[in-house]
């Protein structure tokens, strides 16, 4: 997609700082993180969203694979990972992508 930001950082026509890669997917740091540690796992095929991710089981699964190697390589042993899924629910890019939240206390309701 020519206007998708992460289509763009996916390509290295934008920069970001990246963590992990692999053939399906692209681990890169989130600009406004919300935990210490916030990585996002981007598939580098386009797809909209969690839903459309849902009908490619073979990217859904690179995504998870991703997911789980990000955690390992930076020593998570508890962390959540959110997909937001459209405007109303936080997405503000329409490039399906995992968020990898951890370095701190994620349990819920917090304190």
């Amino acid at each position: 997609m020519d206007d998708c930001l992460f289509c763009k950082i996916i390509a290295r026509d934008v920069p970001a700082t990246v963590v992990l890669e692999d053939d399906g997917w692209l681990a890169v740091e989130d600009i406004d993180p919300k935990a210490p540690v916030h990585v996002l796992v981007l598939p580098k095929r386009h797809v909209a969203d969690i839903g459309e991710l849902g009908a490619d089981p073979g990217t859904a699964a690179a995504v998870v694979a991703g997911i789980g190697a990000v955690a390992r390589h930076l020593g998570l042993s508890a962390y959540r990972t959110v997909f937001n899924t459209g405007a109303g629910a936080g997405q503000s890019v329409f490039h399906a992508h995992a968020h990898v939240l951890g370095g701190r206390d994620l349990t819920w309701p917090p304190g």
